[in-house]
């Protein structure tokens, strides 16, 4: 490889970082609102070894990071994919705010770790997150 290919090739270095540091910093936010909205501690639990917290609390990390993702991929800009980035954290937490309309147990069987709740919760937020970012693409 050539000096100049090399050159060419890190030229978009900036905008990498960039982009991956706002992507963490939303990740965060995201990491954060979430453990605010639920009424339960999820690290608390998870270092205690709360199998459905963790289940449930990857799932919504998961489910937010995907269309996050994919809103990196599709942004026009970095405005734009902070713009949808939001986005799919209201999503995610709306979908949690849905489960737990329909199971209002919840709040209290994950921190009781109840696993089927947990990866229950996981699930819906992983593919919710799998729509979200789908429909980012058009």
């Amino acid at each position: 490889m050539t000096a100049e290919k090399f050159m060419t090739s890190l030229s978009g270095l900036g905008a990498f970082g960039m982009y991956f540091g706002v992507s963490v910093l939303l990740m965060l936010l995201f990491a954060c609102i979430y453990a605010i909205v639920t009424p339960y501690r999820e690290m608390t639990l998870i270092r205690e070894g709360n199998t459905a917290a963790a289940a449930s609390y990857t799932g919504a990390l998961l489910g937010f990071t995907i269309p996050l993702g994919s809103a990196v991929a599709h942004s026009v800009g970095l405005v734009d994919m902070v713009i949808w980035g939001f986005i799919a954290l209201v999503i995610q937490i709306a979908a949690f705010c849905v489960v737990r309309t329909i199971f209002p147990s919840i709040v209290k069987d994950i921190p009781n770790n109840q696993t089927a709740k947990g990866v229950f919760l996981g699930a819906v937020s992983l593919s919710i997150g799998v729509i979200n970012a789908a429909c980012m693409t058009y």
